[in-house]
């Protein structure tokens, strides 16, 4: 069974970007670098053909900050593909341990991120734009 900081490292090792290719809207731009409540931060590029959404893990704090989750920060762990208007569906990985994501832009300063293991241990966190 997957302990519970895993998931959450999983989670937060998750982030989001535009696509084009589904006409989104263009004051939601997810390029840049967001943080969730703990200060656990991402930065996000469009990645692949343009469409694609890379997030890169700058720090990891909270509970999920082990020696070997945060021999992952520098690194992109997060790797999605456009399935739809602001809403990106791909992994995370980080070392061992992967997750199925799914990112949604919300906002012009807000992104979701819902990481899943098994299809049934799933968790949100809201990453807001520093």
């Amino acid at each position: 069974m997957l302990k519970k900081s895993a998931i959450v490292c999983l989670t937060s090792l998750s982030m989001a970007i535009a696509a084009p290719a589904f006409a989104q809207s263009s004051t939601f731009s997810p390029k840049g670098t967001f943080a969730d409540q703990y200060g656990t931060t991402f930065t996000f590029s469009l990645c692949g053909a343009g469409t694609d959404l890379c997030g890169t893990l700058d720090v990891l704090k909270g509970k999920s900050a082990t020696p070997a989750n945060l021999a992952h920060v520098g690194k992109q762990v997060l790797e999605t593909t456009a399935n739809g208007p602001n809403s990106w569906k791909g992994n995370i990985t980080a070392g061992d341990l992967s997750a199925q994501v799914t990112v949604t832009q919300t906002s012009a300063d807000a992104i979701n991120i819902q990481g899943c293991r098994m299809a049934i241990l799933c968790q949100t966190i809201t990453y807001k734009r520093v």
